[in-house]
């Protein structure tokens, strides 16, 4: 299985060999602002697996658990394709959207539940 996920321009592109390590839906405030909207959702995949094309710059933060994290965007549209979790150095996260594929796997876990916005409802649920 191969997957390719881009920007909203198509210029970043990220090429990921097999199926994600584990699909995240996180409710927090920092991927709230990041998405524009009420969650985030990413794919991880292993290192390894992952091909990036095109051009990109980043944003770095930290996570709350302390860790940084680098998020890599598209120079011209803006779209956040993926990012690199310090906390799991052989993962990097793929914006699960970038995907463009209502077949992709459904999230297995959801985090930070307590910024739920209490309209949604979890598919983890």
């Amino acid at each position: 299985m191969v997957r390719v996920a881009t920007c909203a321009c198509g210029s970043l592109r990220v090429t990921c060999a097999g199926e994600p390590k584990k699909v995240s839906l996180c409710h927090c405030l920092a991927c709230q602002k990041r998405t524009g909207s009420t969650y985030g959702i990413a794919a991880f995949f292993d290192r390894q697996a992952v091909r990036v094309n095109g051009a990109k710059r980043h944003y770095s933060r930290l996570s709350d658990s302390g860790f940084l994290v680098e998020f890599h965007f598209c120079p011209d549209c803006g779209s956040t394709v993926f990012w690199e979790p310090q906390r799991m150095l052989d993962l990097i996260a793929v914006g699960v959207g970038s995907f463009a594929d209502p077949g992709f796997p459904p999230p297995t876990q959801a985090v930070y539940d307590q910024y739920r916005h209490p309209w949604v409802i979890s598919p983890t649920s």
